[in-house]
């Protein structure tokens, strides 16, 4: 399995650690949070290029995709 893949399967499953939202998949944060954290920056690491990618996947209109993988 290719590291892209595993990236978007590991973000597809994973859960917000902490704050408002602590214990909801990433993928189900509404966009106005993830949009907060845009401007503010988001946390380093692993976790803030997990939150990246569902921000720009809600974007564009594309968190079907992280959905769809969740489900299975």
């Amino acid at each position: 399995m290719d590291t892209d893949k595993k990236f978007l399967i590991e973000t597809a499953h994973m859960k917000m650690p902490f704050g408002k939202y602590k214990g909801t998949y990433l993928v189900d944060i509404p966009e106005y949070y993830l949009v907060w954290y845009k401007n503010k920056g988001f946390p380093a690491g692993k976790l803030g290029k997990m939150m990246a990618l569902v921000y720009e996947l809600q974007l564009n209109g594309l968190e079907s995709i992280l959905r769809k993988i969740k489900s299975k």
